[in-house]
């Protein structure tokens, strides 16, 4: 991370805060801060470091122009594009699908929690509550949905594709890779 441009996009995460439990330390730090206005209210930030990014403009960060977008979750949630060159990164964590579509981006970061048949297994064997398998069901993104997410989009730019945040014991990483890249041709990483 460069000296001159130290920044950090968080995720809105009240109740585990496993997406923004280190904003306060990186702000100790001197690290700008960006996040949605629901964000920075629930953690209770304020200060010249701490930006709100607000889904209905563009902001220029640096050399990056960012564009964040609502996600589907059951709590207040943002994904971003982030441009900058010829870069174009969509990144994309904690939600069910993501409800835009993209053309001509050069990476791809999504958040693929689980397969179907891995979850339903866990469920049905007692290794998953069903409360909280009917969250991961209706707030996370599925392999299957990240696949079809795939199809819709344009890769023909695409570079790498990265997927994050996968459940230790809902999903299958090498399943992941192995099917992505031989369904899309491009390297993926989990």
């Amino acid at each position: 991370m460069s000296m001159r441009f130290r920044v950090a996009l968080f995720l809105m995460d009240i109740d585990q805060a496993d997406h923004s439990k280190a904003v306060k330390d990186l702000l100790k730090m001197g690290v700008d801060c960006y996040m949605s206005k629901e964000t920075m209210e629930a953690l209770e930030l304020y200060g010249h470091r701490v930006h709100t990014l607000d889904p209905a403009t563009q902001q220029r960060i640096g050399t990056w122009t960012i564009r964040a977008f609502p996600l589907v979750h059951d709590v207040p949630n943002l994904g971003f594009l982030l441009v900058s060159g010829r870069e174009k990164l969509l990144f994309a964590v904690d939600t069910n699908y993501v409800p835009q579509r993209f053309w001509g981006l050069t990476r791809i970061m999504l958040g693929v929690s689980y397969d179907n048949e891995i979850l339903m297994e866990n469920i049905t064997c007692g290794h998953i509550d069903p409360a909280l398998g009917k969250r991961i069901l209706k707030n996370h993104m599925s392999f299957r949905t990240a696949k079809k997410f795939l199809e819709a989009t344009d890769l023909s730019k695409v570079q790498s594709i990265h997927f994050l945040h996968l459940s230790d014991q809902n999903s299958d990483a090498e399943k992941f890779k192995k099917e992505t890249e031989g369904m899309t041709g491009k390297p993926v990483y989990v």
